[in-house]
């Protein structure tokens, strides 16, 4: 049976494409040899339970996938035990991953380090309601203003600022 490279790509809504993972993807494509198959989903990353990732996850369980190819680990899922059991189920089925964007490769000590380290960071979004890892396209109705807190410090020259002398 031979065994090919899956590509998986995903978005989180039916609203966003994958345009900004498919050039990436594509080159890294191009670089290799063997058979390729590609792997789709426009869901959210909070469940695992996906139809593109169905398919993929029983072409791993029936070995027919070698290595699995990512554009970013934030897109196989959103929360740390999710990824973190993926990559022990990945190593002990002798699937390779490869994440582009975050420069990892699940096949070296370093690589599964970072990946367990990304895993806990992709899992912050949900926890504090903070994008720490970069998304493709902002979510309908999501702000573009990313500017610095307001600090709820009061303005100098008040009463209460910070710094004034005591009496």
């Amino acid at each position: 049976m031979a065994r090919y490279t899956a590509i998986y790509v995903r978005v989180s809504s039916k609203q966003q494409d994958t345009k900004s993972q498919e050039p990436d993807l594509q080159r890294w494509e191009k670089a290799q040899d063997g058979p390729v198959r590609w792997f789709q989903d426009k869901a959210s990353g909070k469940s695992m339970d996906r139809p593109g990732w169905r398919k993929l996850e029983e072409a791993i369980r029936t070995g027919k996938a070698s290595q699995l190819v990512v554009w970013r680990l934030d897109r196989l899922g959103r929360t740390a035990s999710g990824l973190t059991a993926l990559f022990d189920e990945l190593r002990e089925r002798k699937v390779n991953l490869v994440s582009i964007k975050d420069g990892l490769d699940l096949s070296t000590s370093a690589g599964r380090l970072m990946a367990n380290v990304l895993a806990s960071v992709a899992s912050t979004k949900p926890r504090f309601g903070v994008n720490v890892l970069p998304r493709d396209k902002p979510s309908p109705g999501q702000g573009q203003n990313v500017g610095r807190v307001q600090s709820r410090l009061p303005k100098e020259g008040h009463a209460n600022a910070r710094g004034r002398s005591g009496g």
